[in-house]
């Protein structure tokens, strides 16, 4: 953001609480049910918001009931619940790796009461289960070697090295790791197509932020400081001297990041527009259908991107604005779909930034048992 700390340089104070992020650093170390240990991996799964829209059911015996937490949802952005259920593929994606790693396979049974429609409201995808999972041993599985890549994975927000496209090595990398023939993959590394998807990416970012009820969506689940962050893990975290001393001096509150003229409202236009133009290059995912179980599978598919580019020292940052479904979206996202040339009745399920920078330290977790119903 464009705002400027004091110079009293106070550089170490309000850093990311340990209790935030101790769930990436030995995942499951202390669990012996191999389910709760699975799901110690699974957690960390990247998701809208950061919101962590996960409850585990363990009540029955050697099985995993996956439900979406129906006070976990974004309706405003998300109106239809697309992007909750990617973010459980995502961490059903890691689960599967995670039970494999373990000498376990994954039998997942996706919407084993049926599922909501796509176009329902978002409300609705809290009424079935995603899925129910068995764990069998197993002892002929090979692990998957993107498993080690879970703890480090990160979803970089910061701007990229706009002197090096994403080279054709790693996007080969990338490519290779999409194992699922329903899901498309474009990457676009160079040419004139980044630049469109640049101020396409811009325009909605701003629209997003200048339409008050999106806005506000996100400015509800920010934590800012600290202490914030320790109390509430999850959300979108903001911590560090800047934020302590703007907050100090009131500069930094949700009201003001709520009214346009103010500094906090301007910085965090400044913020996101800033990554948007540090980005050399992009990649999508296409579906032909975009059905509850289709979304599913194209989190799982983003996941394994996600840790293919960790393993090959790649920054990805996903770009959900322009793919949000509310209606003021609806001109952008046409456009979007024009010039990727998506082919009619297709959906875009995931648009991401792709390109190198410095790897940002991990983002907050809830406790696993706050997952869990025993």
């Amino acid at each position: 953001m464009v705002f400027a700390a004091t110079g009293i340089g106070l550089t170490q104070c309000d850093q990311m609480p340990s209790s935030a992020i101790e769930a990436w650093a030995t995942p499951g170390a202390d669990r012996r049910d191999i389910r709760e240990w699975a799901l110690a991996h699974a957690l960390l799964a990247p998701n809208p918001h950061n919101m962590q829209p996960w409850i585990a059911d363990l009540r029955e015996e050697g099985a995993i009931t996956l439900h979406v937490d129906p006070d976990r949802l974004l309706p405003e952005t998300d109106p239809y619940g697309r992007q909750i259920l990617i973010g459980h593929g995502t961490f059903l994606e890691l689960l599967d790796l995670a039970a494999q790693q373990a000498g376990y396979r994954a039998r997942i049974d996706l919407f084993p009461n049926g599922s909501a429609s796509a176009t329902s409201d978002a409300a609705s995808i809290a009424q079935y289960p995603v899925a129910r999972i068995g764990l069998i041993k197993d002892g002929s599985l090979q692990p998957d070697p993107l498993f080690a890549a879970i703890q480090a994975r990160r979803s970089c927000k910061e701007p990229f090295d706009v002197e090096r496209d994403l080279s054709e090595g790693h996007a080969a990398d990338l490519r290779a790791s999409n194992i699922d023939p329903a899901i498309g993959l474009t990457l676009t590394l160079t040419g004139s197509l980044p630049a469109t998807l640049r101020d396409l990416t811009r325009d909605a970012m701003t629209l997003e932020m200048k339409t008050p009820r999106t806005l506000r969506e996100s400015i509800d689940v920010m934590r800012i400081g600290a202490d914030e962050i320790a109390e509430n893990p999850d959300g979108i975290d903001l911590n560090g001297p800047m934020f302590w001393w703007l907050k100090k001096f009131g500069l930094m509150t949700r009201e003001k990041a709520m009214t346009p003229g103010t500094m906090a409202y301007q910085g965090g236009i400044d913020y996101a527009l800033g990554w948007a133009d540090a980005t050399p290059s992009f990649g999508w995912i296409t579906t032909e259908h975009n059905d509850r179980p289709t979304q599913v599978a194209a989190g799982r598919a983003y996941v394994r991107l996600n840790l293919q580019a960790t393993a090959s020292g790649v920054a990805m940052h996903p770009v959900s604005q322009l793919l949000q479904e509310y209606p003021e979206m609806t001109d952008l996202q046409r456009r979007f779909y024009g010039v990727t040339e998506t082919p009619s009745g297709h959906t875009v399920q995931m648009l991401f930034r792709l390109g190198y920078a410095e790897s940002p330290g991990p983002t907050p977790r809830r406790p696993l048992d706050a997952l869990l119903r025993t």
